[in-house]
């Protein structure tokens, strides 16, 4: 009696385990339902922080796709995954949907590696050479660039310039500001000190860095 018992309960559990498989394997397991929960996460890259949930939900709600209280069937999270996009503060963005009637978003920060502030324009480069806005209070650890600067020139010889000093931890302090003069020479202003750096033109910044070093130490 008790062996019978136990292999009904058994059969009962392995029906259970079918139908929850099919329904995570099946794509359209759940479309019926009705979104009832809105999930964001927003993922800091490097310590990088300026992105809120809040602020992620209501850029969806400002493009009038809230997804909260529509069909599953009926979104979209390839559009949803666009319109996130589209902010430029935004590498990324992961949506997907799950049996329980929740929407699940995972945000990307993009992660700045230098500051621009020149007639043109003031923004950050990120890690990827891409042009991102200054978010509203808050300012990234990174080199800070003025005078004579291109778009061009602050996504390829700058950002170049700025691995280069990240790599090399004693500049990396040192240097407190980099000035492109009119003729693209670059000008180093350092932490301490109340003088100048003429270093050149930025091609030559590795050279002109290495000889710089040795001055400070044989020179001085």
């Amino acid at each position: 009696m008790f062996r019978k018992i136990l292999n009904s309960l058994l059969v009962v559990l392995l029906l259970a385990y079918l139908a929850l498989a099919v329904a995570f394997v099946n794509p359209k397991a759940g479309e019926d339902k009705v979104c009832t929960k809105l999930e964001i996460e927003v993922v800091e890259n490097a310590g990088t922080a300026y992105l809120s949930s809040e602020q992620v939900s209501a850029s969806l709600r400002n493009a009038n796709i809230q997804p909260v209280g529509k069909k599953m069937a009926e979104i979209n999270t390839g559009i949803l995954e666009k319109i996130l996009k589209t902010n430029r503060l935004i590498k990324d963005a992961i949506v997907y949907k799950t049996i329980d009637g929740t929407v699940r978003i995972n945000v990307y920060q993009r992660v700045p590696v230098l500051r621009v502030i020149s007639g043109k324009g003031n923004y950050y480069v990120d890690s990827e050479r891409q042009i991102m806005p200054i978010p509203n209070y808050f300012a990234a650890h990174v080199p800070l660039v003025t005078g004579n600067i291109s778009d061009e020139y602050a996504k390829n010889q700058l950002f170049d310039f700025a691995q280069y000093l990240r790599k090399h931890k004693s500049w990396n302090e040192d240097i407190e500001q980099i000035h492109i003069l009119p003729n693209l020479d670059v000008e180093l202003i350092p932490q301490k000190g109340n003088h100048s750096i003429l270093l050149g033109k930025m091609e030559e910044h590795e050279e002109n860095l290495d000889k710089l070093a040795l001055f400070y130490k044989k020179g001085l």
